[in-house]
């Protein structure tokens, strides 16, 4: 069993503590970060990541990474170039900067279970100028799109049981929206069908696997399985309604894969999102 964990850190010096201790502790093989940064200077050798893989990262003051956290796997980072028509084995092509970070996992002994991650993480967008728009903060599909157009690279036959990609992150948008007041249901759902077209499975996390919001979550169905993995400033994990951050897989490859929401209460973590615990079996 390899152990991934999604996280959102908000750029927080304290998240890259937990994540040495988790790894002392032997509890997660790779994490999926996003809003990174830098951490601490005592931490830099102590924690296994690509620090040279992006291309304009000095644009953005924060981006995803993929960072080893157990000698049980081998972490094959892919370079960022801007998207052209030919990539090589280890490029790949990023259009939106501070939106994506990809690697090959490859478990130790086990080459033929080597599969590929994204950590993902799809920024507002403010709209143009010229559009007038009374948006101050913009919307997050533009990146999603982005991400999922670069995803595509690594979609490379028709029969997406021929893939081993497992992408998770923070999407900012509540799936399953229909209410306006906080999302943009119509253009969301485009993001989610691109996903399934792509052969890439949504895997939640959805209830029993999280703790379920005590009040209403916004825009949603009131049957919505969606469980709270995000809370605003000023707010604490208990008063977490909204569900930001998800987990897709390739169809078949997907079936080996188990996600849990790490949002309890006491284990939720010293950030404003909650952890992702993402199980992916190796037979």
């Amino acid at each position: 069993m390899i152990r991934l964990v999604s996280w959102n850190i908000a750029k927080r010096r304290k998240p890259w503590r937990v994540l040495v201790e988790m790894a002392r502790r032997g509890e997660f093989d790779v994490a999926l970060l996003q809003e990174a940064g830098n951490p601490p200077g005592d931490l830099v050798d102590t924690l296994e990541f690509d620090n040279d893989v992006f291309w304009d990262r000095h644009l953005y003051d924060r981006w995803p990474l993929v960072v080893r956290l157990s000698d049980r796997v081998a972490v094959e980072g892919f370079h960022q170039v801007p998207p052209i028509s030919e990539l090589g084995e280890r490029d790949i092509g990023v259009s939106g900067i501070g939106t994506m970070a990809t690697a090959r996992v490859i478990p130790v002994g086990r080459p033929e279970e080597a599969f590929v991650v994204a950590s993902m993480y799809a920024r507002w967008m403010k709209p143009h100028p010229t559009t007038c728009s009374p948006w101050k903060v913009g919307a997050s599909d533009v990146s999603a799109h982005r991400i999922l157009s670069d995803l595509s690279a690594l979609v490379g036959h028709r029969d997406p049981s021929r893939h081993r990609i497992l992408a998770a992150g923070d999407l900012n948008m509540f799936y399953g929206a229909t209410g306006r007041s906080l999302s943009l249901p119509e253009r969301e759902r485009t993001v989610w069908h691109r996903f399934k077209s792509l052969g890439l499975e949504f895997l939640g996390p959805q209830v029993p696997n999280g703790r379920q919001a005590s009040t209403p979550p916004p825009d949603v169905p009131p049957d919505t399985r969606n469980v709270p993995t995000y809370y605003h400033f000023g707010q604490s994990a208990s008063d977490a309604v909204g569900q930001l951050d998800y987990t897709f897989a390739s169809r078949g490859f997907h079936e080996k894969i188990r996600v849990r929401a790490l949002n309890g209460i006491d284990e939720w973590g010293p950030s404003d999102h909650c952890r992702l615990l993402i199980k992916v079996a190796v037979e």
